[in-house]
Parts: C-alpha cells; structure tokens; sequence
C-alpha cells in the first residue's frame, strides 16, 4: 500500500509498481488525523490479508513551514504543535494502529524515516531537527517494548538526498557546500533510501533492532574541520567561498558569510 496527502502521487506509484507486475493500492491519508490512520490500517488488512511491514514517511516541509523554521525565539508555538503532527504524532498512531496487527501474525517490521537533521543540530530549523530527533526515541521504545513479541523498530537518518522536491527547493550552492562534507561525492538518491529500507524490513536484517541507521554518504562520521582539511591539502578554495566581487577566497574560521548561503535560502 502507498499512502500519502497527495492522491496523485500515491496512485503514480501503486500504477508503477503495478506495471511490474506487483499488487499495489493507493490510498490518501492525512498523517495528522487519527481517523485516517486507521482506516489506512484497515484498507491494507482488508486488501492483503494482514500486515506485516509499515514505513513511516512523512514530514511537513512545505514553504510555508521551512521559511518559518529559523531562530527558536521566533518560532510559533502553533506552528511547531503542527509540525508534531505530522512528524512525530503520525508516526506513533500509525504504529499504534498497526503492531496489532502485526502481533496477530507473530511480528513485523517498522521503519521510521528520521534526518542527519535529528542527529546533528543546524543554526535553522530546530522545529524539524527536535522532531526528527524524536523519532529515534520513539523508534527505541517501540522496539524494546515490542521486540520479544517478534516486531523490531529501526530509525534511517538520511543526509542530502536529491529528491525533486530538494532539487527544486535547495539552491545549487547550498547544495555543494553541503556535499563538501560527505565522504561519497555524490549526493543522495531516493534509491539510497528504498534500498535500505528493502534491506532492513528482510529477514536478513532480522538481527538488527531498535537503532537509528545513516544513510548520509558519511555526512555525519568526521571532524567539521574535514571539507577544510582536504582544501588545504589540495591548495584549493571551492568557487563558493570566494566574495562576490573579491578575488580573494574566504578563509575558514572568519566570520564571513557568502550571500548565497544565507539560512533564509534554505
């Protein structure tokens, strides 16, 4: 089953998989709204007999969101209980509504979609951050309360991953300077993620429960001095750390900030 807000999207996929031979149904769900969650349950029982593996998902990340996750002491109160919804309280309902299920047919599988956001802290969006943060809690505690009764719980925490929505959204040079952290020279691919996932709702991950798994091409793994220290061994300054107008480069460690990486573009 393919559940999302957005109809459209979800009946592209359900067809995709569909055309490959596969049993796929599409279904629109608001994460927000307890009702909706459990009728999502109930629609994937009825059409497949039972159910054994759920992939939470969801975040709210419109414009309108982003823009308003900058400095704490400006955040809205309303806005934030919002953003819990969806991030955080959608996910413990849709577990809530399916590890019944799952424990009628002897265990299961969840995974929650988590961030490098919810590991390591930025200067903007602590709404989103906090709330993936919490997720990895709530993995932990579904997967030590239900684990002897056969369901593991396992939190992914995705980097720079080159969805369309980031490709349209996050400006070029926001996005190199990001990817001047990761080990792998390339950002990340929605395939990255589908792949893990596969992996770990297998059997042949059936040993690995209750823990929060990078897919972050090595983002989170080194000192925050690394993209310098491979720019001093290389003698080289990227183009985006140069000032506009000055030929001269920035140097790391100064309070320099290049226009194009002003927080209120991302």
């Amino acid at each position: 089953m393919i559940a999302d807000i957005n109809p459209a999207a979800a009946k592209t996929v359900a067809v995709e998989l569909q055309e490959r031979g596969l049993s796929a149904l599409a279904v629109t769900v608001d994460v927000s709204d307890e009702g909706q969650i459990v009728s999502m349950v109930e629609a994937a029982v009825s059409e497949f007999g039972g159910l054994d593996l759920l992939h939470n998902n969801a975040a709210l990340l419109g414009p309108e969101v982003i823009s308003r996750d900058l400095a704490i002491v400006d955040l809205d109160a309303e806005l934030f209980a919002q953003v819990l919804r969806v991030n955080v309280t959608g996910y413990l309902l849709s577990a809530k509504h399916a590890i019944p299920h799952m424990l009628e047919r002897g265990g299961g599988v969840i995974i929650n979609t988590s961030s490098a956001a919810g590991v390591l802290a930025e200067l903007i969006r602590p709404m989103y951050g906090t709330s993936k943060a919490a997720i990895i809690g709530l993995t932990r505690n579904i997967a030590t309360q239900y684990g002897r009764q056969g369901i593991r719980s396992v939190a992914i925490a995705p980097g720079i991953i080159l969805t369309p929505a980031v490709a349209a959204t996050v400006p070029a040079k926001m996005q190199s300077a990001l990817l001047r952290h990761s080990l792998v020279p390339r950002p990340g691919q929605p395939e990255d993620i589908a792949y893990t996932v596969a992996f770990l709702m297998s059997d042949e991950a059936a040993f690995i429960t209750g823990v929060t798994i990078p897919v972050d091409g090595g983002l989170t793994v080194h000192f925050p001095s690394y993209a310098e220290e491979l720019d001093a061994q290389s003698g080289t300054t990227p183009e985006f750390l140069v000032s506009a107008g000055d030929a001269s480069p920035i140097t790391p460690g100064t309070s320099h900030i290049h226009e194009g990486l002003q927080p209120k573009e991302m």
